[in-house]
């Protein structure tokens, strides 16, 4: 089926240099029209953007206005879609536009028709097959463009973008459109998106620095998931934990060495792991020593390594210590308030000059660490006891992070019940049970003093005896949880009423006993916190504490 090419064209006007109508035909005879193209300004505006739209009450038409001899040609066109209709009412240079696609020296273009005849070739594109101008118009595509695919769109009405194709020894990026009206494909244009390969190289260049920038990113992204795993581990949204998270986001990118402080069982190591996964120091290595758990006799060879045939019993190849593992990494050491005052002064020397000197050996080692410490004594006591360095305990403390109790971040027992379940229904592979609503409430009035660990024990021994896919009070009955104790005696019942009478002495004992216990409650039996609130030191809250303990 052929199409008219002329069927678009409705009617046409010769209007003379005077401004009379020359002649008219088909909607051109239209009184409308011709009085649209009889005013001398509708023309001045028309000759100047060449394409007009037409609107009457009842037809829209697209008006193209080119000058003949002695007068202008106007010709109207219809079956345009609103698209392209706004085009020509809203840009005054549409026909300039049209004029820079036609004539753009870097975007060239060839149209055929629905047999694969060429109706237009760009000018670029006519220069570069050696091509007069029309000289193509009329053959059969395949005879011009070398290797081109516009037959083929036309025949399937497929679209073919960013295609290479090879022309004249030159290799060009093109796109392929099918052009369609009433659902009927009436032809194919073909657009070259580059002039040649150097901007096809240029641009290949491009993606592959792209390529590598996402990977790059990808690669960050993983590194921070991996780190933000870390943090997640220290389950708990109370503002205890998150105070404690913060602190870990602004100090592990800082290579200073960081003391955890906290109750046994309150999850120092899991800020170890943090503060190393989020430091520069990641890739390196995290070595753990718990320093309670080392023989003295073994302390300093554990540490610092030794020489082959240093001592009894030694490797015959030697043995690296601690810190030359943690070269380039981190070393945490575990529980160091419980490390003799001996190795206490090599570490000292180890901090301040990052040199090792195995033991057995004459050849010190430059190593590069960083250092976390954790501990659950008070080493400011310690300090005044004489039984911590008071230089080893500056240099180990420029940052401290405190870990909360379990008493302090109560509100945190529901989430570390459900994260403790679901760790232990994939550890024994089983399924993750439903809780009694009444669980949380009874975990969440007891006293905690072993804090997580402990709490995770007696989740772990519940789970044991759990039935049916339920996880119930009873369970936690079975397992040796009982209702819950009273945390401490309160101090009404702790001491007689003040009013009974007595000597000014006991009077202001039992009153200082009353503060004393007061401040435990509120404080949840943080003795610093009790003391800095009385105004009193610290060895005398200890003193008092004891006389009541005794009595």
């Amino acid at each position: 089926m052929t199409r008219d090419k002329t069927q678009n064209v409705k009617g046409l006007i010769i209007v003379g240099d005077d401004g009379d109508v020359i002649l008219q035909l088909g909607v051109g005879q239209d009184r409308r029209l011709i009085s649209m193209v009889s005013d001398p300004d509708w023309m001045t505006e028309a000759m100047e953007r060449r394409i007009v739209p037409a609107l009457l009450t009842d037809a829209q038409y697209v008006v193209l206005v080119t000058p003949v001899q002695d007068g202008r040609l106007v010709l109207f066109f219809d079956a345009v879609t609103d698209t392209v209709l706004r085009f020509f009412t809203q840009v005054d240079f549409a026909f300039d536009i049209i004029d820079h696609i036609l004539n753009d020296p870097y975007d060239a273009m060839a149209v055929i028709d629905a047999k694969a005849r060429l109706v237009f070739v760009s000018p670029v594109h006519e220069k570069f097959f050696g091509l007069k101008t029309g000289e193509g118009v009329g053959r059969n595509v395949r005879d011009v463009i070398q290797n081109t695919r516009l037959h083929h769109v036309v025949r399937t009405g497929v679209a073919e973008v960013g295609q290479i194709q090879r022309m004249r020894d030159s290799e060009r990026v093109v796109s392929r459109h099918p052009i369609k009206h009433d659902g009927m494909v009436m032809g194919a244009i073909g657009r070259v998106m580059f002039k040649g390969p150097q901007q096809v190289e240029a641009l290949a260049r491009r993606i592959n620095v792209l390529e590598k920038e996402i990977a790059s990113y990808r690669t960050e992204r993983k590194a921070s998931e991996h780190a933000e795993a870390f943090l997640k581990a220290i389950v708990g949204q109370s503002p205890a934990i998150e105070a404690v998270r913060d602190q870990i986001r602004k100090v592990a990118p800082l290579d200073i060495p960081v003391l955890v402080q906290g109750e046994s069982g309150t999850g120092k190591e899991l800020v170890a792991k943090a503060l190393h996964a989020l430091s520069p120091r990641s890739k390196g290595r995290l070595i753990t020593v718990n320093a309670a758990a080392l023989p003295a006799s073994l302390v300093e060879s554990e540490l610092f390594g030794y020489e082959p045939g240093s001592f009894t019993g030694a490797d015959s190849k030697g043995r690296l210590g601690k810190f030359e593992q943690a070269d380039r990494g981190t070393i945490f050491l575990d529980e160091i308030g419980d490390m003799p005052l001996e190795v206490q002064s090599k570490l000292l020397r180890v901090l301040q000059d990052k040199i090792v000197e195995r033991v057995g050996g004459e050849n010190p080692r430059q190593v590069d660490f960083r250092l976390i410490s954790a501990t659950n004594r008070d080493l400011e006591r310690f300090i005044e006891q004489e039984k911590f360095r008071l230089d080893l305990f500056y240099r180990i403390s420029p940052v401290i992070i405190r870990m909360p109790t379990l008493a302090e971040r109560i509100e945190d027992i529901p989430l570390l019940l459900d994260h403790f379940l679901t760790e232990l229904s994939a550890h024994y592979d089983r399924p993750m049970p439903e809780v009694e609503d009444a669980v949380p409430d009874l975990m969440m009035g007891r006293a905690w003093p072993g804090n997580v660990r402990e709490l995770h024990h007696v989740i772990e021994r519940a789970f044991v005896f759990a039935e049916n896919g339920w996880l119930r009070v009873v369970d936690f009955e079975q397992a040796g949880l009982a209702a819950p104790p009273r945390r401490i005696a309160t101090a009404s019942a702790a001491a007689p009423d003040l009013a009974d009478g007595g000597s000014l002495k006991d009077v202001l004992g039992q009153l200082e006993h009353k503060l004393i216990a007061d401040a435990m409650i509120r404080f949840n039996g943080n003795k610093k916190k009790v003391a800095e609130h009385l105004g009193i030191s610290r060895s005398y809250l200890y003193k008092k504490l004891e006389e009541d303990f005794e009595a």
